[in-house]
C-alpha cells in the first residue's frame, strides 16, 4: 500500500461543556473531553466490567461555534477525525497529549434538543466544507 491513513471514528458522550478559544483573525478552536465506554463480562467471576476511555476532542472555526451553541455535557455525538500528538511545556517540563482533530460530526442526542420539541433532528456537520449537510446519513454499522 503506497499511502497511509490516520482516521478515528468515535461515538461517545461529552464529559464537559465545550471550551472556546477565539483569535484575532476570526478563527476559533473548541475543546471538550469525550467518554467512550466498553462493557464486558469477566469469564472467571461472571461479573460485568465497564471501562471508560477519555479522548481530548478539538473542533475548529464554524464547527466549533456550532458545537458551542448546541452541545452540552452528557450529549452523545458521532465524530470522525485524525489523531494528533502534541508537545508543550509546563514549568520547564515537557508534556505530551493526544488529541482527536474532528473533521466530521453528527449530533446523536442533545439535551437542548430533548428539552425543546423540534420537528427535525440535528443534521450532520462537516468541518472540511464548513457547512451543514441536510442528508440523513445512517451510521456505518
Amino acid at each position: 500500500m503506497a499511502g497511509t491513513i490516520n482516521k478515528v471514528i468515535l461515538i461517545g458522550h461529552l464529559g464537559d461543556e465545550v471550551k472556546m478559544y477565539r483569535f484575532d483573525e476570526g478563527n476559533a478552536v473548541g475543546r471538550f473531553p469525550l467518554a467512550t465506554n466498553e462493557t464486558y463480562t469477566n469469564r472467571q467471576t461472571g461479573e460485568r466490567v465497564s471501562n471508560t476511555d477519555w479522548h481530548n476532542i478539538v473542533v475548529r472555526n464554524k464547527l466549533a461555534e456550532i458545537c458551542e451553541k448546541y452541545l452540552s455535557k452528557g450529549d452523545k455525538v458521532y465524530l470522525e477525525g485524525r489523531i494528533k500528538n502534541r508537545q508543550y511545556e509546563v514549568e520547564g517540563q515537557k508534556r505530551y497529549t493526544t488529541e482527536i482533530h474532528v473533521q466530521e460530526m453528527t449530533f446523536l442526542t442533545t439535551k437542548k434538543e430533548l428539552n425543546t420539541p423540534s420537528e427535525q433532528p440535528q443534521p450532520p456537520v462537516q468541518n472540511s466544507s464548513q457547512s451543514v449537510s441536510n442528508e440523513d446519513d445512517d451510521l456505518p454499522f
